[in-house]
């Protein structure tokens, strides 16, 4: 009986620690991946300042040939909204929709994951020398959850391949006309 006694004390010190450390982790996450493209910037714009574009190169997309696609408001630029559903874990169910659109330097989207929480994303292009560097990077606010600060810490191991495996795709399509 001591001993459940001493194991059970154990047990609610270590959650405690556990909870209690987790709120010195960042309570912001970020993630960005970068890549150059042999191409101009209005090509590469293009391909980042629509959502059915994004489609063609979309590291996650291509993971269920299910998925449903729903588009609403315009084609390209601000206002530009997707919302999918799908079964396979690694796609789940969510919304996108342009937030801001700066030709061929910026786009920016918000990203609304349901109960897993939301989420910013940026497209920045800088032109130099016929060529364009993007960067795309995702920011979020994992809050006060413990588990979430916790989660936080892997983000960028999480979404950090899909990000340079979308940003290879794009630099294939854009590069291949």
């Amino acid at each position: 009986m001591r001993i459940i006694k001493r194991l059970l004390k154990i047990l609610v010190v270590l959650v405690i620690v556990l909870v209690a450390v987790s709120y010195l982790l960042p309570r912001q996450v970020t993630v960005a991946r970068s890549i150059t493209i042999d191409a101009p910037a209005p090509d590469v714009f293009a391909k980042v300042n629509g959502l059915k574009a994004g489609a063609e190169w979309s590291p996650w997309l291509s993971r269920d040939p299910e998925v449903q696609l729903t588009y609403t408001g315009p084609d390209m630029g601000v206002g530009s909204k997707l919302v999918w559903t799908s079964d396979h874990p690694q796609v789940g169910n969510g919304a996108q929709e342009i937030v801001e659109s700066v030709e061929n330097q910026k786009v920016v989207t918000a990203l609304d994951f349901g109960a897993q929480g939301t989420a910013m994303a940026a497209f920045n292009l800088v032109e130099a020398d016929g060529a364009t560097t993007i960067t795309w990077d995702l920011e979020t606010d994992m809050g006060m959850n413990p588990i979430g600060r916790y989660m936080g810490l892997m983000m960028d191991r999480w979404v950090g391949g899909d990000y340079e495996k979308g940003l290879a795709n794009l630099k294939a399509l854009v590069e291949a006309g």
